[in-house]
């Protein structure tokens, strides 16, 4: 039984959050969902317009931004639907 105990504590079923997580949640909730969307939307288009210009490397690395802001969007949004666990 203690054993089961402290792999559940070990797998993250503890649902309280820290300071700084709470603190980075408060704060995303203030921002429109549709920002994200069109900052990886404006990313996009430049990294099409970089590449069309012939900077294909620069092109690569804007592009690479847009997962990474379309998955703050995604967590921006679950935040406000959801809630802070803590």
């Amino acid at each position: 039984m203690r054993l089961m105990t402290r792999r559940a504590r070990d797998m993250g079923t503890d649902k309280s959050e820290g300071f700084t997580t709470q603190m980075i949640e408060s704060q995303t909730t203030r921002v429109p969902s549709a920002t994200f969307l069109t900052a990886g939307l404006g990313a996009m288009a430049l990294s099409w317009l970089f590449l069309l210009g012939g900077r294909k490397n620069i092109a690569s690395f804007i592009g690479t931004w847009v997962p990474t802001i379309l998955i703050m969007g995604l967590y921006n949004k679950l935040v406000k639907l959801e809630g802070s666990e803590g």
